[in-house]
């Protein structure tokens, strides 16, 4: 209220004065932020350069350019390149790049290139094309490491004057014909259903080959049993008939080793008789067989 009633008060030329000399104060104000910079030209030449903070011109001398200084993205694009086996990949990539902040490279991404956000994308784009144009499909997909890091060269080198940074390149999809698509993923599922059948059939033989290994192991078993088995049993006799020779006379001692022999018979076991011994005859005389003469008392 007080200025109102301080202008009242002046001459009328003075009010006038006064009031464009504020209209044109606050139309002049320009606040640049931290994540930019920026130019004044003056009559169309280069002024000065401004940094992050309050900043003012004069309204229609004066003209204020800003930049961003972040990091930027910008997509390439997708486009068809035909790859040097003469099939059209569908190439896209993304390109990272921010304008570095001191006033000689503003006012480089200012004045060297027009646009600079189109050219790297057109410059993105041809660089692609005479990458790929050069490789193979096949060899284009497993070496994208190799695309990008070209690419990404080729860039630097391009836009040093333009007062960019490239910060670093993206290849995003590399991708065949519909048809192309098609075989590749008929070969690799019959590539996988290849690989589950050999699994499969390795399985079976592994398993097949234990069974077989426990089959033996068991028969081995078995065999070494029945073995320890008879050699037992033989060491049984032997034991008997010691006991017979030594504590039985004449037919007693015959008469145990025959329940000797006896008992081991109904367990199907194997004996060993010594030739030239009375058992022998008796068994024989069972049998309805002569026994035998010892040539020793001829």
């Amino acid at each position: 209220m007080a200025l109102i009633s301080f202008l009242l008060s002046l001459p009328g030329w003075l009010q006038v004065l006064v009031v464009l000399t504020l209209i044109i104060f606050f139309a002049g104000i320009r606040i640049v932020r931290p994540t930019e910079r920026a130019v004044i030209e003056r009559l169309g030449k280069y002024k000065k350069f401004c940094k992050p903070g309050f900043q003012w011109i004069i309204p229609v001398i004066d003209r204020m350019f800003k930049l961003n200084i972040t990091e930027q993205m910008v997509d390439a694009e997708p486009q068809e390149i035909i790859t040097n086996d003469n099939l059209n990949a569908r190439v896209d990539a993304q390109v990272y790049f921010r304008v570095k902040p001191d006033e000689t490279n503003v006012a480089a991404a200012l004045y060297n290139v027009h646009e600079f956000e189109v050219q790297i994308v057109n410059l993105a784009r041809t660089t692609l094309r005479n990458i790929i144009g050069t490789l193979t499909l096949k060899s284009a997909n497993s070496e994208r490491d190799k695309i990008n890091q070209e690419l990404m060269q080729t860039l630097k080198k391009e836009t040093h004057n333009w007062g960019l940074e490239v910060v670093r390149t993206e290849l995003k999809e590399i991708d065949p014909p519909k048809d192309v698509q098609d075989t590749m993923n008929k070969v690799v599922k019959a590539e996988n259903e290849k690989i589950a059948a050999k699994d499969f059939a390795t399985a079976k033989e592994t398993e097949a080959d234990g069974v077989r290994r426990a089959k033996i192991k068991e028969a081995e078993g078995t065999r070494q049993a029945k073995i320890l088995e008879a050699q037992g049993q033989a060491e049984a006799i032997k034991l008997v008939n010691e006991s017979a020779d030594k504590h039985f006379v004449g037919n007693a001692q015959l008469l145990k080793k025959l329940e000797t022999v006896e008992n081991s018979l109904q367990r199907n076991a194997k004996i060993v008789i010594p030739a030239n011994t009375e058992l022998v005859n008796v068994i024989g005389e069972m049998s309805g067989v002569m026994p035998l003469k010892d040539k020793r008392n001829k």
